[in-house]
């Protein structure tokens, strides 16, 4: 029997939020029995070179990307959207300049959270800066870590359904900038867009179908379908609207090593896509 590669397309190092070493990534995913992954922290190639290296070690094949934080307007005021892109430029001078602006707001916002939180929890900007990283943006993660460090919370979910969730008192938006304009900017670095967890309600407000429309009209590639945030519903209703659109549809674990529930590979993306992925962007997938 002809074997299936298995594909996972969405994880996280400790070049943003998640706990592992890029290398150690890969590793995890040989360990899951991958054959592909790919590495996309929020707006940073930090963890890329990394990674490279370790493909040859673990026999895991790599797609460098990124998950870019962008914002949607609507009526009823803003909604966050993940953009995930592949096989981009990482060189990029527009994309770099986003994603320069996105850290250097997270910071600021970081440091107000804080502030809020310290006025209730037994939390510090040094406990935070502790919780994160060398090279890594400090975010909410990291005041999540540091609040389950403190005992305050028992994991970065609670702290994310409670005192960090957007509808909290000590909650702090960050610059992002506008989704269309994130797409054009992607495609135009040669990367491939594709909207992560996009009916992922428990984290937020999600974007109307109309609006996902909207987007695959000035790009968007593809939609992330097999989430673990995606009910069953959800998924059918996703899988339907790509296949409308025309878009791509890719699963996926956004796995973070430790800081969250995600198990590296729980979701796969098919072949089929992962070749046309790679076939519209500017990079190849670095093979073993």
């Amino acid at each position: 029997m002809t074997h299936r590669p298995r594909i996972d397309l969405h994880t996280h190092s400790r070049a943003s939020d998640g706990t592992d070493r890029p290398r150690a990534v890969l590793e995890a995913a040989r360990v899951a029995g991958l054959d592909v992954v790919a590495l996309t922290d929020h707006d940073t190639t930090a963890g890329w070179a990394e990674a490279a290296d370790a493909v040859g070690d673990t026999g895991v094949a790599l797609v460098r990307g990124t998950e870019i934080s962008t914002r949607v307007g609507t009526q009823g005021g803003s909604i966050s959207v993940h953009l995930l892109s592949y096989l981009h430029d990482p060189g990029d001078a527009l994309l770099r300049a986003e994603w320069d602006r996105t850290r250097d707001d997270r910071l600021t916002r970081a440091r107000r959270m804080t502030q809020r939180l310290a006025e209730d929890f037994p939390v510090t900007w040094d406990d935070v800066v502790a919780q994160t990283g060398t090279g890594a943006t400090v975010g909410r993660p990291h005041l999540a870590d540091a609040l389950v460090a403190a005992g305050v919370v028992a994991s970065r979910d609670e702290a994310f359904a409670t005192m960090l969730h957007p509808g909290a008192r000590y909650y702090v938006p960050h610059y992002a900038p506008d989704t269309a304009a994130a797409v054009r900017a992607v495609l135009a670095a040669g990367g491939v867009p594709v909207m992560a967890h996009p009916g992922a309600g428990a984290r937020g407000r999600t974007v109307s179908d109309e609006t996902i429309a909207e987007l695959a009209a000035v790009g968007l590639a593809g939609l992330e379908v097999d989430h673990r945030d995606h009910d069953d519903a959800a998924r059918v209703r996703l899988r339907g609207l790509a296949a409308e659109l025309g878009l791509l549809a890719t699963g996926s674990s956004d796995y973070h090593g430790t800081g969250k529930l995600n198990r590296i590979g729980e979701h796969t993306t098919a072949p089929e896509v992962l070749a046309q992925i790679e076939e519209r962007g500017r990079l190849d997938v670095i093979r073993p």
